[in-house]
């Protein structure tokens, strides 16, 4: 990567710029899910799974439902239901390659973050996602988590970016057209933002579950 100069390589530098972490911050990590844990999975709806293939191609994707959507099994397993997507399969593709995955977990309003890293599985137990039903609808596959580490993530950056204030949301009208965006990626002959955007509407409306 030589586009960018001035770069740091070594940890020393960072730390000679940056400095170490409190006692509080060193020690906050744990092994396993414990009763904190699990309130605030309870309460998440969303998260993000961040993943990488053998070669080191990263990948970062959004996994939401209702609040406790994650299906805790015990304090060092959980299950991510994997609900109809667009078939990609990026994230699971990078299991089948390489199990480690990062989460993070959200709460809408609460500015700290849940995070657990582990080692990943893709899961078809019947008995195990028949407990993620929703609309009488199992998903077809979960994924397994086997955690290894979790801690609470610092506010800095919601507050920095006012994420939950509304007053600094842009308006619908000027939010990014994801139909055209859409199109114009995809650069398919005859495909126009209309398409897309009745494809959409369609997969948003019949294909959740």
């Amino acid at each position: 990567m030589t586009f960018f100069q001035n770069q740091i390589t070594t940890e020393q530098e960072l730390r000679d710029l940056l400095g170490y972490p409190s006692e509080v911050v060193k020690n906050k990590s744990i092994t396993h899910l414990d009763e904190h844990c699990r309130r605030f999975l309870a309460q998440s709806p969303i998260a993000f799974l961040s993943t990488a293939d053998a070669n080191g191609e990263c990948d970062v994707s959004p996994r939401g439902d209702s609040p406790g959507f994650v299906y805790v099994m015990d304090d060092w397993h959980l299950v991510i239901p994997e609900r109809p997507g667009n078939r990609r399969m990026d994230s699971m593709l990078n299991i089948l390659s390489n199990p480690k995955i990062g989460l993070i977990f959200l709460i809408p309003g609460l500015e700290e973050t849940l995070r657990i890293n582990g080692k990943a599985c893709i899961i078809r137990d019947a008995n195990v996602l028949d407990q993620m039903k929703v609309n009488d609808k199992a998903p077809l596959l979960g994924i397994g988590v086997e955690v290894e580490e979790c801690y609470i993530h610092c506010a800095k950056a919601f507050k920095r970016s006012k994420l939950w204030q509304l007053n600094t949301w842009p308006t619908k009208e000027k939010l990014p057209s994801v139909a055209r965006i859409l199109a114009d990626h995809a650069n398919l002959e005859g495909l126009t933002a209309e398409d897309v955007e009745k494809s959409l509407k369609e997969t948003y409306e019949k294909r959740l579950y």
